[in-house]
């Protein structure tokens, strides 16, 4: 079921809902993500008789795409407004990457509409003390996808399924069909991104300058952390494997300033834990719903 709920102004967002009885799960997606890319394990909530919502961000999927409002507080607040919207309160909220530092601030900021928080691959890192300096997470966080539809989007649609395909060999088909939406189809075929690059570079600073530290204190409920640790490969240069085993320390850090954490953590796996390993993470997120 596709749903519409204004946020501000004349913006409103699109939201997946799957139908249930039992509490709700609200799951938010990552940049350069939508919503649909949480379908799989949205289906395994839903089997066990949860309701769940999945949330295109603003720019985003199907949502508006305004001119501002490109920031963690504002997606914190449009978040709110969807919870609101839809009349739901002491929900699970899962979110992923960039999502994970949106939903930890809606919990922090609003704990009346949060009774258990997941932090998919996201929501704990420090980048600074993770990369060092703004240019370089600027230049990591310049995904694949991003790169791609900017520079293989003339290739059209297939080439685009191919190369994710080839990126993802573990993925399920749903989960390929789903990041194609990440991308605007033009009347030429073209694929190009749905952000502007100004749009995108605001909120790459925003995760750089709202760091989740800031949060911790005011984070009272049940927390998971849900980490993956990619399989390493030899031809890894020193300065990535510098990266990822601080990415790996880091999600420790964190759970030990949080009252009620625990880390899964997921080995030999890329980054989109919900596309890639879906039954997994809907697992987890049951048991995080049953702690509440």
């Amino acid at each position: 079921m596709n749903l519409r709920v204004p946020v501000s102004g004349d913006t409103s967002l699109h939201v997946r809902h799957w139908p249930g009885t039992a509490r709700a799960f609200l799951l938010v997606h990552g940049l350069d993500s939508n919503a649909r890319l949480w379908s799989l394990a949205a289906r395994r909530l839903a089997e066990s008789g949860h309701a769940v919502y999945a949330v295109d961000m603003r720019g985003h999927g199907e949502s508006d795409v305004p001119e501002t409002g490109y920031d963690i507080a504002t997606a914190a607040a449009d978040l709110a407004a969807v919870a609101a919207g839809l009349d739901l309160a002491d929900a699970v909220v899962a979110g992923h990457s960039w999502g994970a530092h949106v939903a930890l601030r809606l919990a922090a900021e609003r704990p009346d509409l949060v009774a258990a928080l997941a932090l998919v691959e996201g929501g704990w890192v420090e980048p600074a003390a993770i990369h060092g300096e703004w240019e370089q997470f600027a230049a990591i966080l310049d995904s694949p996808l991003s790169l791609a539809g900017r520079e293989l989007g003339k290739d059209g649609i297939e080439g685009m399924r191919a190369f994710l395909r080839t990126l993802h060999p573990d993925w399920h088909e749903e989960a390929v069909e789903a990041s194609l939406l990440s991308l605007q189809i033009g009347p030429d075929g073209s694929l190009t991104p749905r952000l502007s690059r100004a749009q995108r570079t605001a909120l790459i600073r925003s995760i750089w300058d709202d760091t989740p530290g800031r949060w911790f204190p005011a984070i009272a409920m049940p927390v998971m952390l849900l980490a993956a640790h990619p399989r390493e490969l030899a031809r890894w240069p020193p300065s990535i494997r510098t990266i990822v085993e601080r990415n790996r320390q880091s999600v420790h850090t964190a759970a030990k300033s949080l009252p009620h954490a625990q880390v899964r953590e997921y080995f030999d796996s890329d980054h989109d834990l919900h596309a890639q390993r879906p039954d997994e993470v809907a697992k987890d997120l049951l048991r995080l719903a049953n702690l509440v």
